[in-house]
């Protein structure tokens, strides 16, 4: 079941994190597979805000986290942990982060990911996001796009998709 998450969830939620970095490394991505989790502090910030969610099955074992941009939810991150993958749990937490924006008034959901990674841009095209050109991205996302620059995310090719 989707609930938001609590305090007692943020730790489970870097656990989450951290091992579904590891797919990243079969695909030579190792800088991503060895990135830090978000810290307690930062997931404190989405949980307070109303805006982390889990799939629990005794236990957190997915989570999102959603801010707003520029009028849209915008997925800040989506996690399955491998051993509950290929269930539809992000899927079912990407529907429920759209129910939220929709309440919230907002035009719909943005994210950013690797273009090339098979459970990243592939993924979310079939769930109905589209590729924004660089003249599509708003004030906001190219700010966002900026900090990933600046982290060392582009490596490897990254898109904007909106939804």
């Amino acid at each position: 079941m989707i609930r938001p998450a609590t305090t007692e969830d943020l730790p489970a939620l870097q656990d989450i994190e951290s091992a579904a970095g590891e797919p990243f490394r079969a695909l030579g991505m190792e800088a991503i597979a060895d990135d830090d989790p978000p810290s307690i502090a930062d997931l404190a910030a989405y949980q307070c805000a109303g805006r982390a969610w889990v799939f629990d099955d005794d236990g957190p074992v997915a989570y999102l986290l959603a801010d707003v941009v520029d009028g849209h939810g915008h997925i800040e991150q989506v996690s399955v942990h491998p051993d509950h993958a290929r269930r539809g749990l992000g899927r079912r937490l990407i529907e429920h982060a759209a129910a939220w924006a929709a309440r919230e008034g907002l035009a719909g959901l943005t994210l950013t990911t690797y273009a090339e990674v098979p459970w990243n841009a592939p993924y979310y095209a079939r769930l109905g996001f589209v590729t924004l050109g660089e003249d599509e991205l708003t004030e906001g996302l190219r700010a966002i796009r900026a900090h990933e620059i600046a982290r060392g995310l582009d490596g490897w090719p990254r898109v904007t998709m909106r939804r």
